[in-house]
């Protein structure tokens, strides 16, 4: 087996957003924010290669929404998922299986393009893969909250339905075990209703795909919780179940939408779960 990072870009969310009732004054101290009070967040998703299998899990935000859309987040950098794709000698056609760990724009945008210069129809940009997600998010998401409608897209989520692409992971437990040969799968509902968090055993360690249960370094200690989450309290717990978990094992954590650190690792501290140490797939 082996695992890449693939960075899709970068984008800008608003700081408070993004720390919910933590000040500015401590969020900051990780995250520095622009004069419009915005900071800036990767898009990295990850490739693992596994005999025949080529699985992405999550896709970044696409570029099929309007210049308004996107005039919202300040998307900025060169990378994109095809480029990052072909500088490994892969191309879009070579991916067998999506992962997408929840369907909010930013994690699935990609998945999904115009099929015709007009934008009147749309089409899997993965044509030869299956897409994972799971029957209570899949449902959560497209009869969706108030809350959460504007994170969920349709134009993102039905066509991969339609094309007949689809497939769902079923939820056991908390934990899922062996979803996959070689990966277990966290279930969190405080974000969304069960995002999925791959647990990826690899040369003897366990790589975890963080998506949005630990966008970032700055988000370890157990009160700095996203705005944007649907239940505050109830991700608290899940965080802290999962950081004992990652600091008891030695958990390798990829962080999607840390702009500056692509892994790090956690240890017990008399404040709580705290980092260790940052580093890259590559040093693995």
């Amino acid at each position: 087996m082996k695992l890449y990072p693939i960075e899709t870009g970068n984008f800008k969310l608003d700081g408070g957003a993004m720390f919910g009732v933590v000040p500015k004054a401590l969020w900051e101290r990780t995250n520095p924010a622009d004069s419009n009070n915005m900071c800036t967040w990767s898009m990295r998703s990850m490739l693992v290669e596994d005999g025949n299998r080529l699985m992405l899990i999550d896709t970044g935000i696409g570029n099929k929404q309007s210049d308004k859309f996107f005039s919202h987040y300040y998307l900025h950098g060169d990378n994109t998922l095809k480029k990052s794709l072909n500088k490994l000698n892969f191309s879009l056609d070579d991916i067998t299986d999506v992962f997408l760990t929840h369907l909010h724009f930013d994690h699935c945008g990609g998945s999904v393009e115009w099929k015709d210069s007009e934008h009147t129809q749309l089409q899997p940009v993965f044509k030869n893969a299956k897409y994972w997600s799971n029957n209570k998010h899949w449902e959560w998401a497209t009869e969706p909250n108030p809350r959460e409608k504007a994170s969920f897209l349709s134009e993102n989520i039905l066509p991969i339905q339609e094309s007949g692409q689809l497939d769902f992971i079923q939820r056991t437990d908390r934990i899922t075990k062996n979803a996959f040969e070689g990966m277990d799968v966290f279930f969190a509902d405080g974000h969304t209703e069960s995002q999925m968090i791959p647990m990826i055993k690899y040369k003897g360690k366990t790589v975890v795909f963080m998506a949005d249960l630990l966008p970032s370094v700055g988000h370890l200690p157990l009160p700095y919780v996203m705005g944007y989450d649907t239940r505050p309290l109830l991700t608290m717990d899940e965080k802290l179940q999962f950081l004992n978990l990652a600091a008891d094992e030695e958990f390798i954590l990829f962080l999607e939408h840390d702009n500056i650190n692509e892994c790090c690792t956690v240890q017990h501290t008399e404040k709580g779960v705290r980092l260790k140490e940052t580093l890259k797939l590559s040093d693995l």
